[in-house]
């Protein structure tokens, strides 16, 4: 790693912001160097991404100033920040499906002259930038047919055709193959030796030691710490984070799964919404006191899976078998009478009703039975009495479980779900991206579960985008690709770049 350049590009300097309930930053001051990679870490609501929105004109601070080289600015949208030299990529990118890599890229500052738009100039300086900085990509092709690897790249080059000197990245790996991330760290330390600034917000503690210089720790809203990646390990970090011990890796024991299957999928074909096959003749079982992972990159069919097993998405053929019983027909309702339990990808669109209570998004699916209620009367005393012992049981941080389920965490919004599903005592458990967008210290708390239900002789199929997350929990890994399952493997002889591999290409190597 080159040293650091010594110049200070970017400076916070004790910035406060205070939302009507919520102190999201509390006087806090940071320092970006020219030509350095700096990571941001923290917990859900650390106040990491009010930081960034600060810097990045979203958001205007409740008081103290940011210092660009040295001199004061003040950013009221995020337009005064890419004309100071900011780019930010977010976490969904902001790209025309329809539009090629070069029209995306000049989109909102087109070249040329009297309403003409010359495309040679703007395509030339996209290869050109392409070239300069490793980003390579084909200017002509659709934003529709590229990777989210070579996505990404696009909304990289848009920064970059925008003359950002400062990038910051929000959680870049989130949606990323393993391949891809090591492409994605060649950029950056690309970036770096063009004299490029980078602020990287991430919560995964390897990536940090792998490509930052220097990291900042916020929690809850207070600078916490800052230190040299030379000098501090990823359990200093993680503790730093949650302010306690933290375990980074949980340790899955050796089992005997049980000897009858409780789901069968049995060449299952499946729809996607734009009626395109999604599934294609899917086959695979589960078994009791076991967890088989599914592997794949987003948009693979994992979403359909999902649906089908819960019986929200027609089987077009094929059939699912529920503890010998054929379910293909069931509705999601009658399914969980028979105790199988969904914890779906998308907590807000899916999991919770935000505006109600969190008592009552407790109780959803159960709430129509004994002991929540008599007939057409809910027996509040009863719900209250089991939300307070789900949120005691969970670690649900809130002051109370008649507050909207839109005031919690996204960390604590995903204990919900958890708790209701995992209290229904499930014989199948159905979970989808358990960890998507939460900090470390949950993280460690949700794997503990999943695999307490692994003890308790649950079916669970855990559908997850995080490699790590599936070497650490699964028995079996299913590796979906193009809507088949192309692989089966076992954790404990393969690694992340043999199934990257198979997620990737669908087929083994030659």
């Amino acid at each position: 790693m080159n040293a650091v350049q010594d110049e200070v590009c970017l400076e916070t300097r004790h910035i406060v912001k205070q939302f009507p309930r919520v102190l999201a930053n509390n006087d806090i001051s940071i320092s970006l160097k020219q030509g350095e990679i700096l990571a941001l870490l923290g917990e859900n609501g650390a106040g990491k991404s009010t930081l960034m929105n600060i810097l990045y004109g979203l958001y205007r601070p409740t008081s103290g100033e940011i210092l660009l080289n040295g001199k004061p600015v003040e950013f009221r949208s995020p337009k005064d920040a890419i004309r100071n030299g900011l780019g930010m990529v977010h976490q969904h990118f902001m790209l025309v499906d329809t539009l090629t890599v070069t029209e995306n890229i000049m989109l909102g500052i087109e070249p040329g002259r009297a309403n003409i738009i010359d495309y040679r100039k703007a395509r030339e300086d996209v290869v050109r930038l392409s070239n300069q900085y490793k980003l390579a990509i084909d200017p002509d092709a659709k934003i529709e047919d590229l990777s989210v690897g070579l996505q990404q790249r696009v909304e990289i080059l848009k920064a970059l055709y925008r003359k950002a000197r400062i990038l910051i990245l929000d959680e870049p790996t989130s949606v990323l193959t393993p391949h891809e991330v090591e492409d994605l760290f060649v950029v950056i330390r690309a970036l770096r030796e063009n004299g490029v600034a980078i602020i990287i917000i991430t919560h995964k503690l390897e990536e940090v030691m792998e490509i930052a210089d220097r990291v900042y720790i916020l929690r809850r809203g207070n600078l916490v710490g800052e230190r040299l990646i030379g000098d501090v390990t990823k359990e200093e970090l993680a503790n730093l984070m949650v302010g306690r011990d933290v375990v980074l890796t949980v340790h899955r024991k050796s089992k005997e799964r049980g000897k009858v299957p409780v789901l069968e999928v049995n060449d299952v074909s499946a729809m996607s919404d734009r009626k395109l096959p999604a599934l294609k003749n899917v086959s695979f079982s589960v078994f009791p006191g076991e967890i088989v992972g599914i592997a794949g990159v987003d948009g693979n069919g994992q979403t359909e899976l999902a649906e089908v097993l819960m019986g929200m998405r027609e089987v077009q053929s094929g059939k699912v078998i529920y503890k010998g019983e054929d379910i293909t027909e069931s509705s999601t309702k009658n399914r969980i009478l028979k105790k199988v339990s969904y914890v779906p990808s998308d907590r807000q669109r899916f999991g919770l009703v935000l505006p109600m209570l969190i008592s009552e998004n407790l109780v959803i699916g159960s709430h129509d039975r004994e002991p929540f209620s008599h007939g057409i009367n809910l027996n509040l005393k009863n719900i209250e009495a089991y939300s307070r012992k789900l949120v005691n049981d969970f670690d649900i941080r809130t002051p109370s479980v008649q507050l909207p389920a839109s005031t919690l965490s996204g960390g604590n919004q995903q204990k919900v779900i958890l708790a209701r599903e995992f209290s229904r005592e499930p014989d199948f458990l159905l979970i989808s991206q358990p960890t998507r967008g939460v900090d470390v210290g949950a993280i460690e708390y949700i794997h503990k579960r999943i695999l307490d239900m692994r003890e308790r002789n649950v079916a669970v199929l855990l559908i997850s985008l995080e490699l790590e997350e599936i070497f650490a929990l699964s028995d079996r890994i299913l590796v979906i690709f193009e809507g088949r399952i192309v692989k089966e493997l076992v954790p404990e002889m393969t690694n992340e770049k043999e199934v990257g591999f198979f997620m990737t290409s669908g087929k083994g190597k030659e």
